[in-house]
């Protein structure tokens, strides 16, 4: 009886100690950054400008973090130009709605690069941001920053940008569309965003219809974002289909400017960066006025038209 215990408490032990060591192992992988630092290396594109926006832009960057007084957000994080110690400038601001159990620290060196552009990047810790509650919260303060705040008079409040992918994209078009502080953006980009048959069963609401600034939506071709199946209203068809981003982009008003692509060859996990060059393009086009930025997007010679890289282009200008 003395083994049969002495086995059974070797066993129970062993079990304990693998136990252990997954939750140790789960614990340190969720610590671990899901984006490298210098993850942006691993992309080229023949496209010039894809090539030129994907990198890091001239600007030295820094980062601030102030406490939330939301539990889900924890802390909002600001990642903007060094110069700006030495200046008077107010900078574009680019709200960020994190994807699905990703929060701002998963990704920093992504938030890193956009600000390298000359943008106050701003996101936070909130890993589920689907119904767009806490970044309607983040904007508030923003917009209510107190005077003694190292950022207070920085932020353009009038050149403000939405950037949000996967559950995030559906975060951002809620954003925007279902809380009434939205109509502060200026401009949205969404990558691989839930789409509504999706979103909708997950309860993150949204009504594209609602939107009028300018969007540029995208998404993958392959199946993580597009399944093919035949009917995406009665079964999960991917996380953002091509019927789905046809549906959405007919439902804002031809008075809006949209465009509409998908990354060629690009899984739904891929998207953050093989969307890079073309949302940074965007946000310099929308949020500084940038000429060269808006030949991606502007007539017959738009770079993305003729791009490899990019199918399914559909645009109205």
């Amino acid at each position: 009886m003395r083994k049969v215990m002495k086995v059974i408490g070797v066993i129970v032990l062993t079990l304990a100690t693998v136990i252990a060591a997954f939750i140790i192992k789960g614990y340190v992988e969720s610590k671990k950054p899901s984006v490298k630092e210098d993850y942006y290396i691993d992309f080229s594109s023949s496209a010039p400008l894809e090539q030129k926006y994907s990198k890091p832009g001239e600007y030295e960057v820094s980062v601030i973090d102030d406490p939330s007084h939301n539990e889900a957000i924890k802390k909002i994080r600001f990642w903007y130009p060094a110069e700006l110690a030495g200046n008077n400038s107010r900078y574009p601001v680019i709200v960020v709605v994190n994807a699905s159990g990703t929060p701002a620290f998963k990704y920093e060196s992504w938030f890193a690069r956009l600000a390298s552009w000359g943008f106050i990047v701003v996101g936070n810790e909130d890993p589920q941001t689907g119904t767009g509650e806490t970044t309607s919260i983040m904007l508030d303060d923003l917009l209510n920053l107190p005077q003694d705040h190292q950022l207070y008079g920085r932020l353009d409040t009038e050149n403000i940008g939405i950037v949000g992918f996967s559950q995030g994209g559906a975060g951002a078009l809620a954003a925007v569309t279902m809380y009434e502080n939205g109509t502060a953006y200026k401009t949205i980009f969404t990558g691989s965003a839930a789409y509504p048959f999706l979103a909708g069963n997950m309860g993150w609401k949204y009504d594209v219809s609602k939107i009028r600034i300018p969007y540029f939506m995208a998404a993958g071709t392959g199946k993580t974002d597009d399944k093919g199946v035949a009917d995406i209203t009665k079964e999960y068809g991917g996380v953002a289909p091509l019927a789905s981003l046809a549906e959405n982009y007919e439902a804002i008003s031809d008075d809006v400017l949209k465009v509409r692509a998908r990354a060629t060859g690009a899984e739904h996990e891929d998207m953050l960066a093989r969307s890079d060059g073309y949302m940074t393009a965007w946000m310099l086009w929308q949020l500084r006025g940038d000429e060269e930025a808006a030949e991606v997007f502007i007539g017959e010679d738009a770079e993305i038209l003729h791009n490899n890289n990019w199918q399914d282009v559909e645009k109205n200008k």
